[in-house]
């Protein structure tokens, strides 16, 4: 289960990390096209306005496969908790059960020797 959440939260760093060099390097590429853009103020600035429109789509598309691919990790660990589970009841009945066979017998054995 801890490599579960470790692989877990190495995945949640990844994306962030990811979304911060996206988020970071969108913004240097803005100012550096400011900086060095030779046309005019406004055709700079739609420029500008369009590259912020294509960063502003392609963060929704990383942000979304990040949730379906973080939705997806969620509904693996949560089958493989589930999973474990089950088996852990199944061992635990199954020791349950040779353990009231053997108290049964012991019980058997103590009564026949009142008894004889």
């Amino acid at each position: 289960m801890d490599n579960h959440s470790q692989e877990h939260e190495n995945d949640a760093n990844n994306t962030w990390g990811f979304f911060a060099g996206l988020l970071i390097g969108g913004l240097a590429g803005a100012v550096a096209m400011l900086l060095l853009a030779p046309q005019s103020g406004k055709r700079t600035r739609a420029k500008i306005q369009q590259k912020s429109i294509e960063l502003r789509e392609q963060t929704t598309e990383a942000v979304e496969d990040a949730l379906k691919q973080t939705r997806t990790k969620g509904r693996q660990i949560r089958a493989g908790v589930r999973e474990k589970a089950d088996e852990l009841q199944q061992r635990g009945q199954a020791v349950l059960d040779e353990q009231k066979e053997h108290w049964s017998a012991l019980v058997e054995a103590g009564k026949t020797a009142v008894q004889g």
